[in-house]
């Protein structure tokens, strides 16, 4: 019995201890909340900083005398409560997303580009005349700049050189183009009747053709030819007396042309050194080492196409005149000089000698002539071209038949002719540049390691033994 009273006293003891314990923690919990943010007076962080810690919460009430635990220090009154600072916003940029800012830059820079070629095809075309007859004798000085060359390196003055060079070549061109209208002027009375005697060979044909092809439908569609070229008469009126203006203006850019490849000729160095002194001092280098492959690249270009088209004349010029076609030298000269539009000017001056041989000898020789065309371009495409002009000039055919009728579109049949040199040189232009902007880049780069050395290093061919 005398046991159970200090049991019972315990239980009481660690009851009364439980209980404080708990009073001070709701007290800690109710300060906290209070000075939350504010300072550090009565802030407890368990560690007994300005208040006590919960493990000595019991003595801490038997030293209060009371029971109660210690209330924490009230604040001073002039302590103020900083408020909450604004959230901070975004950085606009940041807050757009990376592909549109992309775009958007590469859009604002094809604008500029867009309009920069837009006032330089306004100012082309302005001075169209000008561009041609230059453009024009940068392709002759191309073709006849080896040989004033050669002539130099066998102790020919070069001004003599120069002299002898530009007055041979322009002698050629000029025989060619009399030889061509001394043939045409010679054969137009034949030429005339026997396009007569095929049109009615070729309405016989028709009408006995299991196309089904009535007289009376092809005396309607010869009235509609005549009605149009009734209706046309105003047009076709002022088209001749504009065709004086276009004489005049051929012979103006005939004689800039000659003027300019004289001067090509004899001081093009200097011309280009001059040149080169117009570019900025950071971009000369580049330009410098650019300049002399670009003019590599239109020269292989003028002598591949020149001796290309010369087979092309040649031997379809042949294939007609066995197949006794009217006026075949005069078909063979126009076969090579539309050689100088790739693509476009074989398909025109093949479709010339077949309508001629149609309308001249009659179905089965048009069928013959069209076999030797298709046959010689052909050849011209699969073995001349790649064999000749090879890589330096090589140019995919997409870009050919866009730069022909963009061309062709700006400045006519002599814009389609320039059309393929220019990108060619662009091509050339714009591989060295590129490669040149990378070649510091590789000097400044550190040495290769390991297997990426092993890849790059250069491998030593060594003569078998």
């Amino acid at each position: 019995m005398s046991r159970v009273p200090g049991w019972l006293g315990r239980l009481g003891a660690g009851l009364t201890e439980m209980g404080d314990r708990l009073n001070a923690r709701r007290a800690q919990a109710e300060k906290d909340d209070d000075f939350d943010g504010g300072d550090d007076f009565g802030r407890s962080d368990g560690l007994g900083r300005g208040g006590t810690d919960s493990a000595d919460a019991p003595a801490a009430s038997i030293a209060n005398g009371n029971g109660t635990p210690p209330q924490p220090p009230s604040p001073p009154s002039d302590t103020l409560v900083a408020a909450p600072a604004p959230a901070a916003r975004p950085d606009p940029a940041a807050a757009v997303p990376w592909g549109m800012r992309v775009a958007a830059e590469a859009g604002w820079r094809l604008l500029v580009l867009a309009g920069t070629v837009w006032v330089l095809m306004r100012v082309i075309s302005a001075v169209q005349l000008v561009v041609l007859a230059f453009v024009a004798a940068l392709l002759i000085t191309a073709l006849l700049q080896p040989t004033v060359a050669r002539l130099r390196r066998y102790g020919v003055p070069r001004g003599l050189a120069t002299a002898l060079t530009a007055t041979l070549g322009f002698v050629v061109m000029g025989l060619v183009g009399w030889f061509v209208v001394w043939q045409v002027m010679e054969n137009i009375d034949n030429l005339s009747d026997q396009i007569q005697d095929g049109i009615d060979e070729l309405q016989r044909w028709l009408l006995n053709s299991p196309f089904h092809v009535t007289e009376d439908q092809i005396k309607d569609i010869a009235k509609s030819l005549r009605e149009a070229v009734g209706a046309n008469t105003d047009e076709i009126t002022s088209a001749g007396l504009e065709g004086v203006t276009v004489i005049v203006e051929a012979l103006t850019g005939i004689l800039l042309t000659m003027f300019s490849t004289l001067f090509l000729l004899y001081d093009g160095k200097r011309i280009w050194q001059w040149t080169l002194k117009l570019v900025p001092a950071a971009a000369r280098p580049g330009v410098a080492g650019a300049g002399p492959r670009a003019w590599r690249t239109l020269t292989a270009y003028v002598r591949g196409t020149v001796i290309v088209a010369l087979i092309d004349a040649i031997f379809i010029g042949l294939g007609i005149f066995f197949l006794d076609v009217p006026m075949a030298v005069p078909l063979a000269v126009f076969i090579f000089l539309f050689a100088f539009i790739p693509l476009v000017g074989a398909v025109v001056s093949g479709a010339l000698a077949v309508v001629v041989a149609l309308v001249t000898q009659g179905v089965f020789t048009a069928v013959m002539a069209l076999l030797v065309v298709l046959a010689v371009q052909q050849i011209e495409g699969h073995i001349l071209q790649p064999f000749i002009l090879g890589r330096a000039v090589r140019v995919h055919p997409l870009a050919v038949v866009l730069s022909v009728a963009a061309g062709g579109m700006v400045a006519g049949i002599g814009g389609a002719v320039v059309a393929v040199p220019l990108v060619a040189v662009t091509n050339t232009v714009v591989g060295y540049l590129r490669s040149y902007s990378q070649e510091p880049a590789l000097r400044t780069s550190p040495v290769p390691r390991g297997a990426t050395a092993t890849g790059v290093a250069p491998v030593e061919h060594r003569p078998p033994s």
